[in-house]
């Protein structure tokens, strides 16, 4: 397989965001809705200004080359389906997670941020499958 080919890109990228997404899902928010109120507004801060730089450096790539596999190889199904695990985590993170981020920030009182925290957790759930359905996808790519 060349490295020429998206195949190779899209696996590593795939298996990237899953291992993003896995960490954030298990580890990441978890620590973060253990934050207290009274610490809250620094812990989210920071939490923001930490993960921007890794979500930046995940997704414009692995988009690019969900893309890329899918114009080099539009009849091949597997490439399909790591689109759609793709398509679904950046949806529910551009329409969900991000929003829900922003309401955060502002500082809400403690019995909204549970709720939103809830919110936050159930988006990432779903982000955590579109990743794995995308990895499913790349790794059927290589048979």
């Amino acid at each position: 397989m060349s490295l020429l080919e998206p195949t190779p890109w899209l696996v590593l990228l795939a298996g990237a965001h899953l291992g993003f997404q896995l960490t954030v899902d298990r580890v990441v928010y978890p620590a973060l809705a253990e934050v207290g109120q009274e610490r809250w507004a620094g812990a989210h801060a920071a939490h923001s200004r930490r993960i921007t730089p890794v979500v930046a450096v995940i997704y414009p790539p692995l988009v690019l080359v969900v893309a890329w596999q899918l114009v080099a190889h539009p009849a091949v199904a597997a490439g399909w389906l790591t689109a759609a695990g793709t398509l679904v985590a950046v949806v529910t993170t551009a329409l969900v997670a991000a929003p829900t981020h922003g309401r955060l920030g502002r500082g809400p009182d403690e019995q909204e941020r549970a709720r939103l925290l809830r919110r936050l957790a159930r988006a990432d759930h779903v982000r955590t499958a579109g990743a794995l359905v995308a990895v499913a996808g790349a790794v059927l790519l290589l048979a």
